[in-house]
């Protein structure tokens, strides 16, 4: 049985870092592109940014480019979102997923897999 199981969310000031992480067990986290979600009350489920299979591609969206960092512990099966410089629009469930596609670009990824997701809110 696949799972993708969240940890590390909380409250947060606007300004501050936080790094969630996502441990996988049942699937092999190098077989796969990984990638992180949100979703923030009363919107979609929106696509944040996605690393691929070894670590050496990643892509993020423009609203947290340059803010958010995706990496990944193979050895651990767990990959990582560390962000930086919170902003009050970052507050969301933050959603880890899987893509057994491990040729994919990041840009492309696709969820076959989802974690059940870890709040992140960010106050002023």
């Amino acid at each position: 049985q696949v799972q993708l199981v969240e940890s590390g969310g909380r409250l947060v000031q606007t300004g501050g870092s936080l790094r969630v992480s996502c441990a996988a067990s049942g699937i092999t986290l190098r077989d796969h592109v990984m990638g992180w979600f949100r979703q923030a009350p009363g919107k979609d489920r929106e696509f944040v940014g996605a690393i691929s299979w070894n670590g050496d591609s990643t892509y993020y969206v423009d609203a947290v480019k340059g803010r958010f960092t995706i990496s990944r512990d193979n050895a651990k099966n767990t990959v990582y979102l560390q962000m930086n410089n919170l902003k009050l629009e970052d507050t969301a469930v933050y959603f880890c997923a899987a893509d057994p596609q491990i040729f994919r670009a990041p840009s492309e990824f696709r969820t076959l897999y989802w974690g059940q997701g870890t709040q992140v809110t960010v106050s002023s």
